[in-house]
């Protein structure tokens, strides 16, 4: 059984840093490198991810700095964010690509406000199907008979408290990261 509630709260924890890092993408009007990582960039022969081509740094605030590794891959970088749904436009001066981040306008930040709820919720419903899968385990368990109905019982606790815990925490993120789209 212990063994069984170190998993369920395994499993919560990913989904919580899951929903965390593709909250962390969503853009706010504030450069930050992590918005580019998941942008992949065709060079080499196949699709690679933003942060294996290129190192990205924000070294103001409206303005990321993208310094390819292999400088002949700076076109492919600026058609990849152009053709990402970010609605950024990038340039390169031969070594090293700019992007500058616009302010958002309202209508975009409010899209961008729905949208990052409707990432909390989907990490939400990934932390409560998490906790059904770990109670229908130890219903499994004492209907075998090797747990009782107490420890059913008290297991069950455990995992409500984990799931808790870590609807808590998507909460958390959600509200910190809401605050920081509607920040002017």
């Amino acid at each position: 059984m212990d063994e069984l509630l170190k998993n369920v709260r395994k499993r919560m924890k990913a989904t919580v840093e899951n929903t965390a890092r593709e909250m962390a993408v969503v853009r706010t009007g504030k450069a930050s490198p992590a918005l580019l990582e998941n942008i992949k960039v065709e060079c080499w022969g196949g699709l690679h991810p933003m942060n294996q081509v290129a190192g990205i740094s924000a070294p103001e605030p409206r303005l990321l700095v993208i310094q390819p590794f292999d400088p002949s891959t700076a076109d492919a970088i600026v058609r990849a964010i152009q053709k990402s749904d970010l609605g950024l436009q990038a340039s390169s001066d031969g070594s090293v690509v700019r992007v500058p981040i616009p302010k958002l306008s309202a209508e975009r930040r409010r899209e961008l406000e729905r949208h990052v709820k409707k990432l909390a919720e989907q990490g939400r419903t990934a932390v409560r199907n998490v906790r059904r899968s770990g109670n229908e385990e130890l219903h499994k368990f004492k209907k075998n008979g090797d747990i009782t109905e107490d420890e059913e019982y008290r297991g069950q606790k455990e995992i409500q408290e984990a799931a808790d815990e870590a609807i808590a925490e998507i909460d958390k993120y959600l509200e910190n990261k809401t605050k920081e789209i509607l920040e002017v």
